[in-house]
């Protein structure tokens, strides 16, 4: 299964309201959650101690904020990660970085590399503008959908 492939799942989940899809087929396992997972936040209230015991601290629960776009004053259209990974600018430590705020970029041009199970994906411009804004830093890890540019 490709990138296209994969792509065309999510906007499938996204044009039928699905926040799961799991997909098997011998050695192949895709699965793909969208969302908050309520599953995972009621573990993690569950496994905070009971009242009147003795907590070491107090645990950060999670709250969930809707998105406004009035919030969103950066410049520019995003280019979101296209799958889960490691985010990096450059082809190795020691070479340049693909891109930086205020180049100019063409479609099909590398913009940065996203690694997944050892495998270093290069991320291809869309569109052709202007860099704006990297929203990423280097060797941080990035979710299906987080910003990494946006470009004008």
């Amino acid at each position: 299964m490709d990138l296209t492939e994969i792509r065309k799942i999510v906007e499938l989940m996204d044009e039928h309201g699905l926040s799961q899809f799991q997909f098997e087929k011998e050695d192949f396992n895709l699965k793909l959650k969208k969302g908050t997972d309520f599953d995972e936040l009621q573990k993690l209230v569950g496994s905070m101690p009971a009242a009147g015991s003795a907590a070491p601290a107090p645990v950060a629960v999670p709250v969930l904020v809707p998105d406004t776009p009035a919030a969103n004053t950066s410049v520019g259209e995003e280019i979101n990660s296209p799958m889960v990974g490691t985010f990096y600018r450059k082809p190795t430590p020691d070479d340049p970085d693909f891109v930086n705020v205020g180049d100019t970029i063409s479609v099909g041009q590398t913009l940065c590399i996203i690694e997944a199970m050892k495998v270093m994906n290069e991320i291809k411009a869309e569109r052709s503008g202007t860099i704006t804004e990297i929203c990423a830093d280097e060797g941080t890890p990035v979710q299906y959908g987080d910003a990494l540019f946006r470009v004008q």
